[in-house]
């Protein structure tokens, strides 16, 4: 089953249950997935999708941080709330070992010598890692190897 059509599925079930939140961020899903959809004119694959997902992550990831530092818990909750139910959708995080395992890896095999190569090492992790992990920690991670 596609990851489409997964979440497809998940809306009907959420439905059903009358579980009006997470109904609400999955159709907030749909509607971004149609849109991308309609714009450039595509049938998104799994990767496609993962791609929407992932900047509605990082969407809400900002949208949290304004919220809580204007002091409105009530929305960054309702943020989170919607960051748990799109987090469903993506595959496995990598961990910290693993980020830095590929990042020394890409290093070595772009030849990586200073700050200058880092849209090599970047262009190298970048379809390794899409969705599963957070590509500003992998820039960092990149940027720490590189300056050491």
């Amino acid at each position: 089953m596609s990851l489409k059509a997964r979440i497809t599925e998940d809306m009907k079930s959420a439905m059903k249950a009358k579980e009006t939140e997470r109904l609400a961020a999955i159709r907030l899903l749909l509607a971004a997935l149609k849109q991308k959809e309609v714009d450039e004119r595509i049938e998104l694959d799994d990767a496609g999708v993962v791609s929407v997902i992932d900047k509605m992550l990082k969407q809400r990831r900002d949208s949290i941080t304004q919220y809580e530092a204007a002091q409105r818990q009530d929305l960054a909750d309702k943020e989170k709330a919607e960051m748990v139910v799109l987090m469903a959708y993506m595959p496995q995080q990598l961990s910290e070992a693993e980020i830095d395992e590929l990042v020394a890896k890409a290093v070595t095999d772009s030849g990586a010598a200073s700050m200058q190569d880092m849209g090599k090492v970047m262009g190298l992790l970048r379809p390794q890692l899409a969705g599963r992990a957070d590509m500003g920690v992998v820039s960092a991670r990149i940027k720490a190897k590189l300056s050491a």
